[in-house]
């Protein structure tokens, strides 16, 4: 399929060229008299054997002179065979086409009589005037192949990077979850029955709902709550936990588990290391495709001089905001017992 679309924009390329010389023949010839249409039928018939010399010259000819070979004598050797091959094939090879030319009644002499080295010289400028066409917009076009290759591979390499972090977010956001089970079920809790249903329901969302590019925020918010219902069962009347959304589009495309790691965080690492009057604080507003969510939760192992360790969810989250996002920020912040977490994103600069 690369070799079709590759072929197809090469043969494009000598097309849109060859009308560029054949345009640039036709005025050069209009100072003649005759039909305009001989000067076209002239014309037509010069940038055919224009366009394939040069194809032949520079897509098999040029790459075969540049050929690495053990010994530079013999580049140059091939090299100045070839050149004066294609000289020939200027001057004399193109004079042999304008002569087939006329005995099949496609190519009509509009100077009149002229002298066969005229006619040669004649030949061997309008040749060297399609050779510098093709030559400098070959360049172009080998540059804006390059520039576009290069683009493709960050693509690819951006992607193959966000589908490894989306790989190592997952995983790891289940076997949070799965930890959470096992306490209860070491504890004989009569709540594990229920997070296992709960977390089945998670599991299909991750199978079935979340292997494209994006989701919507309705589902997205689905998630979450099931998941909150989930770590609420290890807790019963002890954590203090409000949540307010704020949703002006219900439909609005987010891609998915974007929004999970920094609830997953004031879990893990906020409510479960709190001793005494856990509390979380969950805010998410969407207003013109403009995203606010922030996270507070309560800690007792950190001051607002031990610093800010940013672990795989968070770590992660940040990355993915960069190869998703142009608009965005997440800051975190840590006050004395409590840990705040604010992420903006104008999901309208989605890359």
């Amino acid at each position: 399929m690369q070799k079709k679309k590759t072929d197809t924009s090469l043969r494009n390329f000598y097309l849109i060229t060859g009308t560029i010389v054949f345009f640039i023949g036709i005025m050069g010839t209009l100072m003649y008299k005759g039909p305009f249409l001989y000067v076209l039928l002239n014309n037509l018939w010069a940038v055919a054997y224009a366009v394939g010399l040069n194809y032949v010259f520079l897509e098999r000819v040029l790459p075969f002179i540049v050929e690495k070979r053990r010994y530079l004598v013999q580049n140059i050797a091939w090299g100045l065979i070839i050149i004066f091959i294609y000289t020939l094939l200027c001057s004399f090879g193109l004079y042999l086409w304008r002569t087939l030319g006329i005995y099949i009644w496609i190519y009509h002499p509009l100077k009149g009589t002229e002298t066969f080295y005229g006619e040669v010289e004649n030949m061997m400028a309008y040749s060297a005037m399609a050779f510098f066409v093709f030559m400098i917009a070959r360049h172009i076009y080998s540059h804006i192949r390059l520039i576009q290759s290069a683009q493709k591979l960050r693509i690819e390499k951006q992607e193959a990077e966000l589908n490894f972090l989306k790989s190592q977010t997952n995983p790891h956001f289940l076997f949070n979850t799965l930890n959470n089970i096992y306490t209860l079920a070491i504890e004989k809790s009569d709540m594990a029955p229920e997070s296992i249903m709960r977390l089945s329901k998670i599991l299909r969302y991750m199978l079935y709902e979340t292997g494209g590019e994006t989701i919507t925020i309705e589902q997205e918010l689905k998630i979450i709550h099931d998941y909150i219902a989930l770590e609420q069962l290890r807790y019963d009347n002890t954590l203090q936990l409000s949540f307010n959304e704020e949703i002006d589009n219900l439909k609005q495309p987010l891609p998915p588990l974007l929004l999970i790691p920094l609830i997953e965080n004031a879990f893990k690492h906020g409510a479960a290391e709190t001793r005494t009057n856990p509390s979380i604080s969950i805010s998410i507003q969407l207003k013109q495709q403009q995203l606010l969510m922030q996270v507070t939760n309560t800690t007792d192992h950190m001051t607002e001089q031990t610093g800010i360790n940013e672990r795989i969810g968070l770590s992660n989250l940040r990355r993915q905001l960069e190869l998703l996002y142009t608009d965005y920020s997440l800051t975190l912040q840590q006050q004395p017992s409590l840990f705040t977490a604010t992420l903006k994103i104008n999901l309208n600069t989605h890359v």
